[in-house]
């Protein structure tokens, strides 16, 4: 039993980069403190222990995270500074020898972070740094934090290996909890009065490693707990985005019609380079057995500009490829060299200016997919569940296939899901406006 007495009136700060799996575990981290008297620092107050969870999947993420740690230190002068995340997993030296950090935490030993504070002697200063490496135990997490939707953990770890990637050496393999064990969270979510849980991993459509189930008996078995109305699947591969999964969501009454599947290029020479697992020619079948079940769904595209490797011919086959693809928003981003990662062996480099530029076409043009989309759905009848976040007195929302919805702030649309048509579109803004 844990003696809590330590704990006593004890503040966190809290601050994650990155993934919603992240947000997930950073919870989950809350919630193990807030269960032993820690509670969460309020505006003007002095933390305690400052937990920054980390990511690195580029070198903006890893800089990113290096500022949060200096700024949350000069905020909270006198707190211990914990750092965890894929960051603190891939180049923990870099992480200790930043000024103010007492302990670093491997991506995949965040829950024991409150072992760790149990162990220290909180009345004096740490003397050196303590780093925990990683290792394969799957850990659950659920997040609530002043959401209306919730994110599961389903899934980690990842056993692809592309090229550009480091997150099989952050993450570890690929592993999962039990389908019955991820019911009984999200039944707990919905008892909690959760409305929406979105399901998050690395690699989640790999699902079943870890306990010989599937992926689908997963989605099948959520579909029957009947006090969460909504669940959305985060990012999918496309060779594991099943014609047998796409069926059953089709007919779901709780899954909704959203996608998020990775492409990151548009040439299949590229694609090589990367050791993705399909071709265009793949991917493009994909997406129409999407829109032939369903639709009207939301599907987001990964793309990275600027892979080593990648000329303007490579980029102009992306281009052209993605102009004749019926997605609806694309996430960009630009190829950021990892350490330790076989990309770094292949040539030619692509110039920084000319990863800016292919960047910028790609986002004029995921710009004009998605507004294309939001108009197409004009008159449609659709349910939004607004959320508790309030900006300049109005509050948002999205329906089930991701159409994002403005209305003045009514604490009585708040976590409920409304039945509305779609009506005025608002150009400028990209949402419907509700009254």
């Amino acid at each position: 039993m844990i003696d809590n007495h330590i704990f006593h009136d004890k503040k966190a700060a809290f601050y994650t980069l990155g993934c919603k799996l992240n947000f997930a575990e950073t919870s989950s981290v809350g919630q193990q403190l807030a269960a032993q008297g820690v509670r969460r620092v309020q505006a003007g107050e002095e933390a305690d222990f400052c937990i920054v969870n980390t990511c690195s999947v580029t070198d903006l993420a890893d800089k990113k995270c290096r500022q949060a740690i200096r700024r949350l230190k000069k905020q909270h002068p006198h707190a211990r500074m914990i750092v965890t995340g894929c960051y603190a997993q891939l180049n923990p030296k870099a992480v200790e020898s930043i000024e103010g950090v007492d302990l670093v935490i491997g991506a995949n030993q965040k829950h024991l972070l409150l072992d760790e504070l149990l162990k220290s002697d909180l009345s004096h200063p740490v003397n050196a740094v303590q780093t925990l490496s990683a290792n394969d135990e799957f850990v659950p997490a659920c997040s609530s934090d002043d959401r209306t939707r919730h994110f599961l953990k389903v899934q980690d770890g990842c056993n692809y290996f592309c090229s550009y990637c480091t997150i099989p050496f952050a993450r570890g393999r690929s592993r999962n909890g039990r389908i019955a064990d991820l019911v009984a969270m999200a039944e707990q979510a919905g008892q909690s009065g959760g409305k929406e849980i979105v399901l998050t991993g690395v690699n989640i459509g790999d699902f079943g490693h870890t306990t010989g189930e599937t992926f689908l008996q997963l989605l099948q078995a959520l579909d029957r707990v009947e006090n969460i109305r909504r669940f959305r699947i985060s990012s999918i591969e496309p060779n594991l985005l099943t014609q047998e999964i796409l069926e059953f969501i089709a007919q779901s009454q709780r899954f909704t019609p959203h996608f998020h599947i990775p492409l990151q290029s548009g040439s299949d020479e590229i694609l090589k380079l990367m050791r993705r697992r399909y071709d265009t020619a793949f991917f493009r079948d994909k997406i129409a057995q999407v829109r032939a079940v369903m639709p009207d769904a939301f599907i987001g595209v990964d793309v990275i500009t600027g892979m080593r490797g990648e000329t303007e011919r490579h980029f102009e086959e992306t281009e052209r490829f993605l102009e004749t693809l019926p997605f609806s928003q694309l996430h960009v981003f630009s190829y950021s060299e990892r350490p330790g990662t076989q990309a770094l062996n292949i040539k030619p480099i692509v110039a920084p200016k000319d990863k800016q530029e292919r960047s910028r076409r790609l986002l004029a043009l995921s710009d004009r997919k998605c507004r294309a989309f939001y108009r197409s759905q004009a008159g449609t009848q659709r349910q939004v569940l607004f959320e508790h976040t309030q900006r300049n007195r109005k509050m948002y929302g999205f329906t089930e296939n991701y159409i994002k919805i403005e209305a003045d702030y009514r604490l009585s649309l708040v976590n409920k899901i409304n039945t509305i048509t779609l009506m005025n579109y608002d150009e400028e803004k990209n949402c419907y406006c509700y009254s």
